[in-house]
């Protein structure tokens, strides 16, 4: 049985909890659905675009569940109004934020030798030296070398707005790093 059929069917599961009411449901399919999806981010970088459907489709199915929407109504307001990312920027985040606990010391002992910070060397302290900017590696397999976090989380990493970057608070208003109506838009069914 495939991934997404594994959690269809636990979705369908949670069908016959529909009597405890909406936010009860709704805190159920987070814990079936986000904690599967979320657990294994880190492995899901660089995955093929009929796969990342695939694993929308689950996310759609939960979202459909919570507000109890057909297979024809539209899904785009229920994740916008559940505050749910896709499922590529939801790994992008995961990726972002493990990036930022590996460069402030706080993700596990393992992450931390694989970021390098971008050091400029030089002999006057340059405001441009105290930076968060990462090194992202040169890859030799351009295939499953960019897959590995080594050279996944710096190249997301790199593409966060300065503002971001630059906070010393993991809690920053993400409002700006993802345009949530351009990227929704975008959901392949």
């Amino acid at each position: 049985m495939s991934i997404g059929k594994v959690w269809i069917y636990r979705l369908l599961l949670v069908v016959f909890v529909f009597f405890f009411g909406s936010a009860t449901l709704q805190m159920l399919v987070v814990a079936l659905v986000h904690s599967r999806l979320d657990y294994g981010n880190g492995v899901l970088v660089g995955l093929p675009a009929h796969l990342m459907r695939r694993l929308q489709s689950v996310l759609n199915a939960a979202a459909r569940l919570i507000y109890r929407l057909k297979t024809r109504d539209h899904i785009t307001d229920a994740l916008i109004s559940l505050h749910w990312l896709r499922v590529p920027e939801r790994i992008q985040y995961k990726l972002a934020t493990l990036a930022y606990r590996a460069l402030y010391g706080d993700a596990p002992r393992y992450l931390g030798p694989l970021i390098r910070v971008d050091d400029l060397p030089g002999r006057r302290p340059l405001r441009s030296a105290n930076t968060n900017r990462l090194v992202v590696p040169q890859v030799k397999l351009s295939t499953v070398g960019n897959r590995a976090f080594a050279a996944a989380a710096p190249s997301i990493w790199e593409r966060l707005p300065t503002d971001v970057i630059a906070a010393n608070l993991l809690f920053v208003d993400c409002s700006n790093l993802f345009s949530s109506r351009q990227s929704y838009l975008d959901v392949v069914y």
